[in-house]
């Protein structure tokens, strides 16, 4: 499958169990408008798939630690999950300036706050707990997607909304698996997770590609 046809697949992909049924009409026009297309700076997107794929390799190593009762792993992957950020979010203000990066840090922040909230509830069987972090962590994709598209035209703000939806309900179905056991459900999720954040990595280097051509290259 090549690259930018990720996204068109996900775009129309339910996810079983977590509630989610279909992405927003402006990511389908993004996905048809990129689908079969090359990438326009491939040492952003690699750099980009990298920066996102940290981020979701350090909050599965949390959810692994919380599980397993091992603190010392769980304060490493969150250490992680917070080095990763401050990368992503240097990664943005090389572009857009350091207010940019630092408004980015503290998105980031407001969605590992949410995913972390969401791990430690569900580990505890909280389920109060669980409905505030996924209401904070909804809040948050909003936030997420109102910034960016208003730096990036080339970002619509919906297509944005349900990118990072999806990730969000990705992480809440993973966490449910790691904390019942069930590791088949798991790694299916997984698979799904690894895969969406290329997508993610995508729009974005997309996005800036179109927008700073010269320095994206």
């Amino acid at each position: 499958m090549k690259i930018r046809n990720i996204l068109f697949v996900l775009a129309g992909t339910s996810l079983a169990g977590v509630g989610f049924v279909q992405a927003a009409p402006a990511a389908h026009e993004m996905a048809m408008a990129t689908q079969d297309a090359p990438a326009p700076a491939p040492k952003l997107q690699a750099a980009m798939r990298q920066l996102w794929h940290g981020h979701v390799v350090a909050t599965r190593d949390y959810g692994l630690a919380v599980h397993a009762h091992n603190s010392a792993k769980a304060k490493a992957a969150a250490d992680a999950v917070v080095a990763n950020a401050k990368q992503i979010a240097a990664a943005v203000g090389s572009f857009y300036g350091k207010t940019a990066g630092d408004q980015t840090l503290q998105l980031l922040a407001g969605h590992w706050g949410g995913v972390k909230a969401l791990t430690d509830a569900s580990a505890a069987g909280d389920t109060a707990g669980e409905q505030k972090a996924m209401a904070d962590l909804n809040t948050n994709v909003t936030a997420i997607a109102k910034f960016f598209s208003s730096a990036n035209p080339n970002l619509p703000e919906s297509a944005l909304q349900n990118l990072f939806a999806i990730h969000v309900a990705h992480h809440a179905a993973q966490i449910k698996q790691i904390m019942s056991g069930d590791s088949k459900g798991e790694q299916a999720t997984w698979t799904e997770m690894q895969a969406h954040m290329n997508t993610i990595a995508d729009a974005f280097a997309g996005g800036i590609a179109k927008q700073f051509p010269d320095k994206a290259h």
